[in-house]
């Protein structure tokens, strides 16, 4: 997880060097829709593992509402990109995404048990605060479509509750 973070957080400042301003310059609309939407499927292959792996019936139920939501926000998304007639674009925070996910799905595949539950968990509350703030501190501000704003400003919602949920998971685990 650490070397998960450390991806993020190097790919956030990658992204926005901390500012909404760099991050205007540094990505365009259709290239935070891609992170976005690579942002979500990684979410959901997490909940897909925990699936696979859980026991726990409240770990089990968040990892369905995780496949549920961040699936529906990702069709909506392609939605709205075809209503656009645009496609969104492959880039550099998008593939440092998928690195970091790479050795965090190796790990949790590699865990069993109340071990697995508290590392996934953990994951979810760690991965949902860095996101949620790169989403509403970076890219709403950046993203010039006021659609396109409007969609993420919906889904950082259901996110912030998918983070107070996995707060609560996290508490309850220890």
């Amino acid at each position: 997880m650490r070397n998960f973070k450390k991806t993020i957080l190097t790919a956030a400042a990658l992204l926005a060097g901390s500012t909404a301003a760099y991050a205007q310059s540094g990505l365009n609309d259709l290239q935070i829709a891609h992170s976005a939407y690579t942002a979500d499927v990684i979410d959901i292959n997490y909940a897909k593992i925990a699936l696979g792996k859980t026991h726990n019936p409240e770990v089990k139920r968040f990892a369905q509402l995780m496949i549920q939501d961040h699936t529906a926000v990702n069709e909506g998304a392609g939605a709205l990109l075809k209503k656009l007639g645009v496609s969104a674009q492959d880039n550099a925070f998008s593939q440092a995404l998928n690195k970091g996910a790479e050795a965090e799905n190796a790990k949790l595949r590699s865990l069993s048990g109340r071990a697995f539950d508290r590392e996934y968990a953990r994951n979810e509350l760690a991965y949902h605060k860095q996101v949620n703030s790169i989403v509403g501190d970076t890219w709403i501000p950046a993203v010039q479509n006021a659609e396109v704003k409007e969609f993420l400003a919906q889904a950082l919602v259901t996110f912030r509750v998918h983070e107070e949920h996995a707060g609560h998971m996290v508490a309850a685990l220890r």
